[in-house]
């Protein structure tokens, strides 16, 4: 969720809302037809274990956080405007059907636009306005995407801010034989096919699964999925996988939203756990050769990469002592932890470090460090982190150095319920599955 503030002030002899960019001056025009409230606005505080809780959560399908003077605009706000977008029409000609003015209908769009970029309006999305029977504006809410809402409010406490959809959470599961392709062998089942490479990456360095694939092997995975009404909202989320491959069995458990620990097991027993800076978060490239997004080039990537919102939190994953925090180059703003034995973890492409955080501070295990972001050479918001042993990068998932320092992830071993649980609701959800499909259920 972001939040984001505006000024109001007073034209002479009527009173008009402007935006004020940089520093530019405001533009004079006719008397409005709606009244915004003249005032001069701070940004309110928010309650930092409020927000700490939020952000701790990495799930597109999290709903906002919103202030007291929000929920109160939102919940009485009622809606005397409201219609669709038609084809070729913009925000500006629905706001002047609305009998806003041209001040208004500029101060309405630069507000909606600081969250939404106006171009990508599309036939569909839905305006809604809300305003006073003396014609003062209270809300504008412009519905796009997915059920997602961009609300401004008015009045004592302007703001704006992005509303997730109420969606509900349907876990699946599906089985299906290995042919010639695990995509293939997915998509024929009706199983999201970018699982595929949720499996290449959370088993790099434990297994080449392209290579070790040859046609029989069975899968099963169990997912869920955020839904509006029938529609599916965002990416489905792997939760548990499966995978007989001759003689061995490979089973995957990754984290929860509010969990930061992978498990992997082989045969039944714990192979490997590794402690993530995200809790939630999802592998998006793993530590090796690969082809460089901005670069195009073949090039050594010497950590992995975490897809997460921006803003998401991010936590060291031992205890340390903090050798370097800033920007530095391609690594954007980034974050740099020195532990004992001659360990370094890297943090990377951050949105922002932590104000407390200071070169030769002590840090916990689990401590926030920072958010994600962005910067430096970046496609889109995540997290690169890297392990260093002396001079060398190591994979991080499989490398032991990090974990043999402790104060990590509890002993896998003393939680066993997790792969029978996981078993059992695999197979459970696969008993109630009907012959047109995987099985569903909330």
């Amino acid at each position: 969720m972001r939040l984001r503030y505006w000024t109001a002030l007073a034209v002479t002899g009527s009173i008009a809302l402007v935006v004020i960019f940089g520093k530019g001056h405001p533009e004079k025009d006719a008397a409005p037809l709606v009244n915004v409230a003249p005032l001069t606005f701070e940004p309110k505080e928010q309650n930092p274990d409020q927000t700490d809780k939020a952000d701790d959560v990495v799930d597109a399908r999290a709903p906002a956080l919103k202030n007291d003077n929000q929920d109160s605009a939102i919940q009485d706000a009622e809606v005397t405007f409201s219609r669709a977008v038609g084809v070729g029409e913009s925000l500006y000609i629905l706001l002047a059907e609305a009998g806003l003015d041209a001040a208004i209908r500029a101060g309405v769009a630069a507000a909606i636009g600081s969250e939404y970029d106006l171009q990508r309006l599309k036939p569909g999305h839905r305006l809604d306005l809300a305003i006073t029977p003396d014609g003062t504006l209270q809300t504008a809410t412009l519905e796009v995407e997915d059920g997602v809402r961009i609300h401004a409010v008015f009045g004592d406490g302007p703001s704006v801010l992005t509303i997730p959809p109420a969606l509900d959470t349907v876990h699946r599961a599906g089985e299906t034989e290995i042919g010639s392709s695990i995509y293939a062998a997915l998509e024929a089942a009706d199983i999201p096919t970018r699982f595929a490479t949720d499996l290449e990456l959370v088993l790099a360095g434990t297994l080449d699964l392209r290579s070790a694939l040859g046609g029989g092997e069975h899968l099963g995975l169990v997912w869920r999925e955020g839904r509006l009404g029938d529609r599916v909202i965002g990416e489905p989320i792997i939760d548990f996988a499966k995978l007989d491959l001759g003689e061995d069995r490979y089973e995957i458990l990754w984290p929860q939203d509010g969990a930061k620990t992978t498990r992997i097991y082989k045969n039944g027993q714990h192979l490997l756990a590794f402690e993530q800076p995200i809790k939630g978060a999802r592998l998006s490239s793993a530590f090796g050769p690969r082809t460089h997004p901005v670069h195009g080039s073949l090039r050594m990537h010497n950590g992995v990469d975490f897809a997460a919102p921006e803003g998401a939190s991010v936590h060291a994953t031992r205890s340390g002592r903090v050798a370097f925090a800033g920007p530095r180059g391609g690594y954007g703003m980034m974050v740099e932890i020195e532990h004992a034995r001659n360990i370094r973890t890297i943090y990377a492409h951050l949105s922002s470090v932590e104000d407390t955080l200071k070169v030769g501070q002590q840090v916990s295990s689990g401590e926030r460090i920072g958010r994600v972001g962005s910067t430096g050479t970046s496609t889109a918001p995540h997290l690169h982190y890297e392990v260093i042993v002396g001079d060398s990068p190591v994979p991080p998932l499989t490398d032991t150095h990090l974990p043999q320092l402790g104060s990590g992830p509890p002993n896998i071993e003393d939680d066993p319920v997790d792969i029978p649980t996981a078993r059992n609701t695999l197979a459970r959800l696969l008993e109630q599955q009907g012959a047109d499909g995987p099985s569903a259920q909330n």
